[in-house]
């Protein structure tokens, strides 16, 4: 009896010094929060802004009619080489979708630098540095949306943002970056945040494409995810090379999907930068 009451009491330790620990280390806002990067907020503290914003008209978001794009989960930028690699990456790119960005002094730096238009869902701080989705562009989009839900687990929440942009050919483009969760028994939580996301661009009728880190690790996950993509009559890129991570299952995790555009091309390539591989693909308008 003795000997359990011990063990009892240790397990009772572990888990209030893990919640301690987490209360400090971790910062998780209370509703869905973005932060608009720009190059006057470089050196000051982040400003926070909640839910949904709507930006003035900017200049359409491709080239010529062409469209190019990376998707990268970059690992808060804790593997040597991650900076060399998306400046190289991201060279003559159009829009810039990461996942597991960290808000820190050099990624800034990156942005100011490479003069993109940016948002970053702040998912959670850990200490002082907000971490989450960050949508990079050459241009303002029109309109942004700041999604979170938490992991059933871990109680950290996991992030994703909309954002709109004008094309060339007078269309609007939805894009939805995007890191799923990952840690649940069942497919339940998973199939909640999907579809979420999904009910929000149902009513969306132009371009979309919808990219990050799906946690696709099981063959229920992937099926939930195609199932929620194919009612909105969306398309799967196909890489070629395709060096995506892919859990011990073999099953990939990061995955482009894509509608009311063309693919032209399309690859995935090895890199020691992060712990996934990044996408890039390059997509041309459909005339109207």
């Amino acid at each position: 009896m003795k000997k359990k009451t011990i063990v009892l009491s240790g397990i009772a330790f572990v888990i209030t010094a893990a919640l301690v620990a987490k209360a400090i280390i971790f910062t998780v806002p209370k509703s869905p929060e973005f932060i608009e990067l720009s190059q006057t907020q470089i050196s000051a503290q982040p400003s926070y802004q909640s839910g949904c914003e709507t930006f003035p008209a900017s200049a359409p978001l491709d080239r010529n009619g062409e469209l190019s794009v990376l998707v990268w989960n970059i690992y808060k930028q804790q593997n040597e080489g991650w900076k060399k690699a998306l400046i190289e990456l991201s060279n003559k790119t159009d829009l810039v979708l990461l996942q597991e960005a960290s808000l820190t002094p050099e990624l800034k730096e990156f942005v100011v630098n490479k003069r993109y238009s940016a948002e970053l869902v702040r998912a959670f701080d850990v200490f002082d540095t907000s971490a989450g989705v960050l949508s990079l562009a050459k241009e303002q989009a029109l309109r942004v949306c700041a999604h979170t839900v938490v992991e059933p687990w871990l109680r950290l929440p996991k992030s994703a943002l909309l954002s709109e942009y004008p094309l060339s050919n007078g269309q609007e483009l939805m894009v939805i970056n995007i890191h799923a969760i990952n840690f649940t028994i069942g497919t339940e939580d998973y199939q909640q945040q999907i579809a979420s996301l999904s009910k929000e661009v149902s009513r969306h009728s132009g371009p979309m494409i919808i990219a990050g880190d799906f946690n696709t690790w099981s063959e229920a996950r992937l099926a939930t995810l195609r199932k929620q993509v194919e009612e909105l009559d969306m398309k799967e890129v196909i890489f070629s090379p395709d060096e995506r991570m892919r859990f011990m299952t073999g099953l990939a995790l990061d995955h482009i999907f894509y509608r009311g555009l063309d693919i032209k091309e399309a690859r995935s390539i090895k890199s020691h930068a992060s712990d996934h591989n990044p996408l890039q693909a390059i997509f041309s308008l459909k005339k109207q």
